[in-house]
């Protein structure tokens, strides 16, 4: 998928199944970056930018519904669709895959965290949380805030990592409003959804989040200072 994907597992782990589980969430992936990655000519989402005819896998069907899903919930910020016309669901693919292969996380006696790029997906039937830091976009060798969370998702949209790549699909000039949002709910499809198009709304990115009342938000505007929305679980540190 062209990040680090991570599995960080604690408890009961001399047990076949917590390797099991490993395997399986990268072969997930694999699996999903083969059918739709924007990268690989001989992915689905290549084929339809091609303009070929085929009969469409369902997981890409599923993630073309969500995709339309996700426009219309955030009122264009976020669109599948790149200014030339071009097919891309790479905003939504990496969440919805991730929260996808955590699934197999489910062995007795183990908590797990699985981090794709900074989009965390926990799991802690223990009820001992994990502690997810979030970068500081403005230093990437400090953090900015921490959450503890025994089962919530954690997506962080910004530029710190990959420069200017976000561009606003109404108009389709580049997103540079703030430094980086990032937000914490119950599925990582969501979370990943609305971090990037609250970043993409700048100044109103508090009120994209807002939209969704399971869901919170940290924003880091471009001079380093931190906004949250009502409800934010986690801990400011500067």
């Amino acid at each position: 998928m062209g990040l680090p994907v991570s599995v960080l597992a604690r408890g009961h782990l001399a047990q076949p199944a917590v390797t099991t589980a490993v395997e399986s969430v990268y072969a997930e992936l694999r699996s999903v970056d083969a059918l739709l990655s924007p990268y690989r000519e001989d992915s689905e989402v290549s084929r339809i930018a091609r303009g070929e005819v085929f009969e469409r896998h369902p997981d890409t069907r599923e993630v073309a519904a969500l995709a339309e899903e996700a426009r219309a919930l955030t009122g264009g910020l976020f669109d599948a669709t790149r200014p030339d016309g071009t097919w891309d669901p790479s905003g939504l693919v990496k969440g919805w895959a991730v929260e996808r292969a955590a699934r197999h996380l489910a062995v007795d006696g183990v908590d797990w965290c699985l981090n794709a790029g900074g989009d965390v997906v926990v799991v802690c039937p223990s009820g001992v949380p994990f502690v997810v830091g979030i970068e500081d976009p403005l230093d990437r060798t400090r953090l900015v805030a921490t959450v503890p969370s025994t089962g919530a998702a954690v997506a962080t949209s910004g530029t710190a990592a990959r420069g200017e790549h976000l561009y606003d699909p109404r108009s389709g000039t580049a997103a540079t409003g703030v430094a980086s949002v990032t937000v914490v709910g119950p599925s990582l499809t969501w979370a990943d959804v609305l971090a990037t198009a609250a970043f993409v709304a700048g100044d109103g990115a508090l009120s994209v989040v807002a939209s969704r009342p399971a869901y919170t938000a940290l924003v880091v505007a471009k001079d380093g200072r931190t906004t949250t929305s009502q409800g934010w679980p986690g801990t400011l540190l500067r």
